[in-house]
């Protein structure tokens, strides 16, 4: 395949443009089941995860990255079958990036399809958000649920919104490699409870630290909002809650920070507890 025989688009009025540009905003996302990812490792790790890649646009002027020259190149994966590929002027990358310098390639993608079964595992570690509204704090704890090898993430209502660009910039590409559900979290916690999962939070009032608790079970991990912790409506259906201790003068830990030392909790007792 010759990249000189890619569509060039150099106006910001073509209508294909503005239909890119439009998946910045939510409503538009939601509408079109569609959004966007911007930046090398980005694209390959959609390519290489299989997601439903449509479209990707790469800068005239620098051409494509060699990396993704050669993925162009050598995967024949279900991902890259059908795959447009265009080239575009400078203002229409920034255009349809939303920044002042804009990256050297951008991908449009179907929203990404979700095998719900896989949050009700036995053992499994599920990590629940409740109103995280940062898009680097939920990013974050996805991408730490991914290198601990979590089952699942849940967002919750009052979340930032998944395919929001900085939440999936903050990922770092962990959005392609397990369940992301967005839900309502009510139903979902009753229906955990039901099959024996615990539901654990943090507290500061909480009689366990967060090393004396059994992580080895099957596990939901509750984190809330930054500003006010869990709901009372999710509070009201933890089964248990732990401390995080702190030696220093610290008065906290924010959000991502908090899940992941969790996270590296539970990885020590399920796959290192005695272990050298």
């Amino acid at each position: 395949m010759n990249e000189n025989f890619d569509p060039l688009l150099s106006s910001v009025q073509n209508d294909k443009v503005k239909q890119w540009a439009s998946l910045l905003d939510k409503k538009n996302r939601d509408r079109n089941g569609q959004f966007l990812i911007e930046g090398v490792h980005l694209v390959l790790e959609a390519l290489r995860g299989n997601a439903d890649v449509k479209t990707i646009v790469y800068d005239s002027d620098r051409g494509i990255p060699a990396e993704l020259k050669l993925e162009r190149e050598t995967n024949d994966s279900a991902a890259t079958l059908g795959l447009e590929w265009v080239q575009a002027s400078r203002p229409v990358m920034a255009k349809c990036t939303g920044t002042d310098t804009p990256p050297p390639v951008f991908a449009v993608l179907s929203k990404l399809s979700v095998d719900q079964s896989a949050i009700f595992r036995k053992n499994g570690l599920v990590v629940v958000l409740d109103a995280v509204r940062d898009p680097g704090n939920a990013g974050t704890i996805i991408r730490s649920a991914d290198a601990v090898g979590a089952d699942a993430v849940i967002l919750g209502k009052g979340c930032v919104d998944l395919y929001n660009p900085k939440t999936v910039r903050s990922t770092m590409g962990s959005v392609f490699h397990l369940p992301i559900i967005e839900a309502d979290l009510k139903e979902l916690l009753l229906q955990a409870k039901s099959k024996g999962i615990k539901l654990v939070g943090t507290s500061l009032q909480a009689e366990h630290t967060c090393y004396s608790f059994d992580w080895t079970q099957a596990t939901w991990l509750l984190m809330g909002s930054e500003s006010e912790g869990l709901s009372p409506a999710v509070r009201e259906l933890m089964d248990e809650t732990v401390i995080i201790p702190m030696k220093g003068q610290a008065e906290s830990l924010n959000v991502a920070m908090a899940a992941t030392v969790l996270l590296y909790e539970s990885l020590r007792q399920r796959d290192y507890s005695g272990k050298k």
